[in-house]
């Protein structure tokens, strides 16, 4: 797709920059934080800086073209993945791997009636199979 037409669909300026982080992105399942995306490009770009790459991570999440997860305390990671899934996350490595399954969770009719809920993700902790044969 030319560079044109993915400013069309993202709706802002599309810099090269820009491109190669929604480039990583793309099918990108390792949740990478804005650390993680920086170092992937700039060894293309020498002169990005860490504020370009976070400005447009935190630009994309804004218009909900990738989502921000809250699973490591130390720092923001982000998932393009917009279906709907939840996420598994090793407390020793930190990996992050995406669980699709639907959980049903009873809400009473009261909670429903004040407040709107506009999405559920459920966050389950453990060790993943690497660190345990470890």
């Amino acid at each position: 797709m030319s560079s044109k037409k993915k400013e069309k669909m993202y709706n802002f300026k599309m810099t090269p920059q820009r491109l190669a982080i929604i480039e990583y992105l793309k099918n990108n399942k390792e949740h990478p934080s804005a650390l993680d995306v920086f170092k992937a490009i700039s060894n293309r770009f020498p002169t990005i800086s860490f504020a370009t790459v976070y400005n447009t991570l935190e630009m994309l999440k804004n218009k909900g073209f990738i989502v921000e997860l809250t699973v490591d305390p130390e720092r923001k990671r982000f998932d393009p993945d917009l279906t709907p899934h939840h996420h598994m996350v090793c407390t020793k490595c930190g990996k992050v791997e995406d669980l699709f399954v639907d959980f049903s969770i009873n809400i009473p009719e009261n909670v429903k009636k004040s407040f709107e809920i506009e999405r559920i993700h459920l966050d389950i902790y453990g060790t993943c199979g690497s660190c345990k044969k470890a």
